[in-house]
């Protein structure tokens, strides 16, 4: 794990999950399985409140390819997450077509850099994924 991700979940769990480069934009933290070496991993994201569900956005900052925490999430999608001062379990699904569309240009709304995101993907679709509670 990268310094500036420590940094990001040091704040936000001093913080009651708030990190100030981020300001009043709702963070987790996934505790995601390593696909291929079934190790834990930790990830800090900025995530979409949508009712019950929290979303988090694979942009990877718009890069060609999908993160590594995508593709974990993918092989397990039952974690740990943490939001706020909780920790609580959490399925994973991946959103299509609509679904995805409205929920991603809502967060564009909030924040544009993920519009910036978008385009700079080119044709890769950046997956939009929904965590409910178990």
């Amino acid at each position: 794990m990268n310094d500036w991700n420590r940094q990001v979940m040091d704040e936000f769990r001093a913080n009651g999950g708030k990190v100030a480069q981020f300001g009043d934009a709702p963070m987790v933290i996934l505790h995601t399985i390593g696909a291929k070496s079934g190790e834990v991993r930790e990830t800090p994201l900025v995530c979409y409140v949508d009712g019950d569900r929290l979303v988090v956005f694979a942009s990877k900052a718009g890069a060609p390819n999908n993160p590594a925490w995508y593709h974990n999430l993918v092989a397990n999608p039952e974690i740990d997450l943490e939001y706020g001062t909780e920790k609580f379990k959490v399925r994973v699904t991946e959103l299509t077509g609509a679904e995805r569309d409205e929920l991603y240009a809502k967060q564009v709304a909030l924040m544009p850099q993920f519009g910036e995101y978008e385009t700079k993907a080119g044709d890769r679709v950046i997956p939009v994924l929904a965590l409910a509670r178990v």
